[in-house]
């Protein structure tokens, strides 16, 4: 009796240490059609933000240049600033600026001389590519109102040409699907309307 019962537990070993080492994660991941090489890509590519500097492609450059009206007041970011102006944000509504290939010019913010830079032949760049909101907010902490989920949202830098260093201002932009201009000053968030198509 001892003899089978020994015999009965060796088998229940081998037979549960076989079955415990027989999945293989790399079939299990290659159910899916894609190596898990492009799975891990995907999913990168779909949760964080490309943070490469690069060149404004001719799609954007055509949306992005011309004259902008600040429009209406989006709200503000989730980080404290003490320079925003809270409940309404900076009195820029009304305001224009107006973006070229050849110049950027801030100089009709008309009550803040601290914004107000003029720069001939900048440098404009993209400093980060987010392919959905969620990848947006977490690099950025901004809650853009109407942001959808797949919109692709890409922040572009003002700099000069031969210092590369970004204008000696507090406003950002980023372009949403090349439909849709954003301009953060400090903490505060703005939509920006286009009243000029004029590039040059």
């Amino acid at each position: 009796m001892k003899k089978e019962i020994g015999v009965l537990m060796l088998l229940c070993i081998v037979f549960l240490s076989g079955c415990g080492g027989s999945v293989n994660p790399a079939s299990v991941m290659q159910g899916s059609g894609e190596s898990p090489s492009k799975q891990v890509t995907t999913q990168q590519n779909n949760e964080y933000c490309s943070l490469e500097r690069t060149s404004l492609d001719s799609e954007t450059e055509k949306y992005f240049y011309g004259t902008w009206n600040v429009e209406k007041l989006l709200g503000f970011a989730n980080s404290y600033n003490d320079a925003s102006e809270y409940p309404t944000g900076q009195k820029f509504i009304g305001d224009e600026i107006i973006i070229k290939k050849d110049l950027f010019s801030s100089k009709r913010i008309k009550n803040y001389s601290k914004y107000q830079t003029e720069l001939r032949n900048p440098l404009y760049e993209f400093t980060a590519t987010c392919n959905n909101s969620d990848s947006f907010y977490r690099l950025y902490k901004l809650d853009i109102p109407n942001l959808s989920k797949n919109d692709v949202v890409k922040a572009i830098d003002v700099s000069n040409p031969s210092t590369k260093i970004s204008i000696p201002v507090s406003l950002s932009f980023f372009v949403v699907n090349n439909e849709k201009l954003i301009l953060l000053s400090e903490a505060t968030i703005f939509e920006l309307k286009k009243i000029s198509d004029k590039t040059n």
